[in-house]
């Protein structure tokens, strides 16, 4: 080939390439760097976004217990014999709960009733010679000395029938015992003894905790105690779900001296009536210790793709790219932006499901 002939095929490929990245390139922008008319526009709101004033937290661990909580021992020594209840469920005051082998207490109300008998014979023996030698002394048959021995034998007799009617009342009770019923409506939240166990007083076989009123109890360190008081709200979230909405809880009461081995001080905040969190959750408990400036952004302005985290800035073209960013703490449905995002970015908070990137917002409303 000649070299006026490579020059023109040269040139060619050149044009041949030229044409083929504007082609490649058409569908997302034109050569003036403006949308094409083709490109798709999505309608949604658009935010300013600004610093602002964040609240500085402390996040701790707590767990939500019931404030009225009982132990339920036995005040019989002897075996279970059968418990009627397992851990979870609902019990109402007077339910049975669990039984006690009555042997001992049966055999105790077995002598009871025997020695009730002989004293009550002994007393009917003794009342005829309190009425005969009562009658003789009446009649002076007899002396008085001898008329004294018998009205205190009748005395005696009588003390002995109300002491052994005593012990049977008492075994009667004990017999009682051995059915044990539940105190308070709750429900129970630990089984700490099987069947065939032997139950003990004081020793506890059931806990049960009411579910009127909830608390959540945790422990804060010395710099925490000194910045919050009776009276404050904190925000409670479950452990290990940063989606949910916070329970906003109060704090009840601060208990002033420190465990001698964390160093810590037992803080209890009461829930709200209705809330989600039943005794027993792990959550994480959020107290307000100061201030500082950041950005903070709707929760609706948050997007997941491939797995990643961002947002949709709108550019000065009017079109979304997204952005990651780096999220913080949740406060009423608005999410801190600790990096990824800068004063004076517009980001998209609503139909972000919709976006991808490079669309056209198109119909924005500002906040």
């Amino acid at each position: 080939m000649n070299p006026m002939a490579q020059s023109k095929f040269f040139h060619l490929a050149l044009l041949g390439l030229a044409v083929s990245v504007t082609y490649g390139c058409g569908d997302h922008e034109s050569t003036d760097g403006q949308p094409s008319a083709s490109q798709h526009t999505v309608a949604a709101k658009v935010l300013t976004v600004e610093q602002t004033q964040l609240s500085l937290r402390a996040e701790l661990p707590g767990m939500v217990v019931s404030e009225d909580q009982v132990q339920v021992a036995s005040r019989l020594m002897g075996y279970i014999r059968e418990i009627k209840v397992e851990e979870g469920q609902a019990v109402k005051a007077g339910q049975l709960l669990f039984v006690v082998d009555p042997s001992d207490i049966q055999g105790q109300m077995g002598q009871a009733h025997a020695g009730l008998a002989q004293a009550e014979a002994a007393l009917a023996d003794a009342k005829l010679d309190y009425e005969r030698f009562g009658a003789l002394f009446k009649d002076e048959a007899i002396p008085k000395q001898q008329w004294d021995k018998v009205r205190l034998q009748y005395q005696v007799a009588q003390q002995q029938v109300a002491a052994a009617r005593a012990g049977l009342g008492l075994a009667s009770n004990q017999m009682r015992y051995a059915s044990v019923v539940a105190p308070i409506n709750g429900v129970v939240t630990q089984k700490m003894a099987n069947a065939g166990d032997l139950a003990a007083p004081g020793r506890p076989v059931l806990v049960i905790e009411g579910m009127k009123k909830l608390q959540v109890r945790t422990n804060v360190s010395s710099d925490v105690y000194a910045r919050i008081k009776a009276g404050e709200k904190v925000a409670i979230v479950t452990d290990g779900d940063a989606a949910q909405a916070p329970v906003e809880g109060v704090i009840a009461q601060i208990v002033p001296a420190a465990d001698p081995v964390s160093h810590t001080h037992l803080v209890k905040i009461d829930l709200p009536a209705g809330s989600s969190l039943t005794s027993g959750n792990f959550v994480r408990v959020g107290f307000a210790v100061g201030s500082r400036q950041g950005i903070r952004v709707p929760a609706t302005a948050l997007a997941e793709r491939a797995g990643i985290t961002g947002v949709f800035v709108v550019d000065a073209q009017g079109i979304a790219r997204y952005r990651m960013v780096r999220t913080g703490a949740v406060e009423q449905n608005r999410v801190e932006i600790q990096s990824g995002l800068n004063a004076g970015d517009q980001v998209v908070v609503s139909n972000v499901e919709q976006l991808e990137n490079g669309v056209k917002i198109g119909g924005s409303a500002h906040d």
